[in-house]
């Protein structure tokens, strides 16, 4: 898929192309310094001043740290799954609420042998009657203790005699396998604080204390523009007319980035669609594809003009995917445009939509980290390169396939090495971002 405003050359096949890629990148020239507040001196050979890209992504987390916090809302267990806690959990019961035996077996009074009762006792039946010095019980994991046990006997641990008395195998001690009422807690205690990312951990622990529904920071909600006449929907590629990739890639990935996609629009090469869907959504976030170069149909930057909205970022210093935007739309509302390469519009996503997703939902920021290339990776002169790559064992394998235009390579992707200006060379530790399903499963929305 190729952004409508890169029509006018050709697309840069790989990594060695970068100088197509710079000219295809362009993005018109700012007014005046007030419109890019982050952004830094061009490069030479550069007509616009692009965000360095670490400084973008600190840019796209600040850009909604500002607005107010988001109202709590109260989400059944079953949906809460990748939220952040908006409210302690605090336990509403001891844990467990009753005492209760740890193993199968039997609970027993006193120093053995014991006769053993006829009837046993099973999980989730009443109190049953206490024991008496000598007697012995049947069991069951989880079921309540009999008043005055000193101890659960294993099964494996016990034997019977001709005359059915229950024998020791080895020696009992006092509480011997019976969990007590409150070990785990008591009620009222703190069992996770705000900001805890539900897990499916979480989940079980709040259901164990009582939980039907937990108070969570709401998912944010995003709604994606496919912009662009050239683009089909099904078929093989024909007359000029290419697959549309972004429209079946963005909502999964951004459902696994933790948001809500509201709707998927396609509305082409149209300024007057592009200034309706952008007026009229409510969603947090709006990304579009394609258009946010300087060409003849590339309506992004107007139609943002025309709507007031304020350009937080326009360009970054990386590749793929430096003619990416980011701009606020009104307080409580951004948009993220990104370039219609889909490789590039993946490193837009990487860099500008996933810090503003993860501030949205209140999550904390991924702890970095680096590994080794296997390989020397060409760099571009002045701009940061996110190369996708495998991890095995303790070193990351750069994957060819990795021109802008290209999917290939991060199709079979782990993550996303971050290459310095200039380059690394074979050895060089280089700092990795995991994909968000590369170490959870997709659809998981937590990583």
């Amino acid at each position: 898929m190729t952004a409508p405003g890169t029509r006018t050359g050709a697309i840069a096949e790989d990594s060695d192309d970068l100088a197509v890629e710079e000219a295809l990148a362009l993005v018109r020239q700012p007014k005046d310094d007030s419109e890019t507040p982050v952004s830094s001196p061009a490069a030479p050979g550069e007509r616009h001043r692009a965000t360095p890209w670490p400084q973008a992504r600190e840019t796209a987390a600040r850009a909604v740290r500002s607005a107010g916090r988001r109202a709590p809302v109260s989400v059944s267990l079953a949906d809460a799954l990748g939220l952040v806690l908006a409210a302690p959990l605090d336990a509403l019961t001891d844990l467990p609420s009753f005492d209760t035996s740890a193993m199968d077996g039997w609970a027993v009074a006193g120093p053995g042998p014991w006769e053993v009762r006829d009837e046993g006792v099973l999980a989730g039946h009443a109190q049953p009657e206490p024991l008496t010095d000598g007697e012995a019980v049947r069991i069951a994991t989880g079921a309540r203790i009999p008043a005055d046990t000193t101890a659960v006997l294993r099964t494996e641990h016990g034997r019977s005699d001709a005359q059915g008395r229950l024998h020791a195998t080895r020696e009992v001690s006092h509480g011997q396998d019976i969990r007590p009422r409150g070990q785990e807690c008591r009620n009222g205690e703190q069992l996770l604080p705000v900001g805890t990312l539900v897990t499916p951990a979480v989940l079980g622990l709040a259901a164990a204390a009582g939980y039907d529904t937990v108070t969570v920071v709401p998912r944010p909600r995003a709604e994606v523009l496919v912009l662009g006449d050239e683009l089909l929907t099904e078929g093989l590629p024909h007359d000029g007319l290419i697959r549309d990739a972004l429209g079946p890639m963005l909502p999964p990935w951004l459902r696994a980035m933790g948001a809500e996609v509201t709707a998927v629009r396609r509305l082409g090469d149209d300024a007057k669609a592009l200034h309706k869907a952008l007026t009229a959504s409510d969603a947090d976030l709006v990304l579009t594809t394609g258009g946010t170069a300087a060409g003849p149909v590339d309506h992004v930057h107007p139609t943002l003009e025309r709507i007031g909205a304020e350009l937080l970022v326009d360009g970054v210093k990386v590749r793929p995917g430096h003619p990416m935007l980011l701009a606020r739309i009104n307080e409580d509302q951004h948009l993220v445009g990104l370039p219609g390469n889909p490789l590039a519009a993946v490193s837009g996503l990487i860099t500008l939509a996933e810090p503003l997703l993860r501030t949205l939902a209140a999550r904390p920021a991924p702890e970095p980290y680096t590994l080794p290339l296997t390989e020397t990776v060409q760099g571009h002169p002045y701009d940061t390169r996110l190369v996708p790559v495998v991890l095995r064992g303790d070193r990351a394998v750069p994957l060819h396939y990795n021109g802008p235009a290209m999917l290939r390579g991060i199709a079979a992707a782990d993550a996303l090495a971050v290459v310095p200006p200039g380059g690394a060379p074979q050895g060089k530790e280089a700092e990795l971002l995991d994909l968000p399903w590369a170490a959870a499963g997709i659809g998981v929305c937590f990583t």
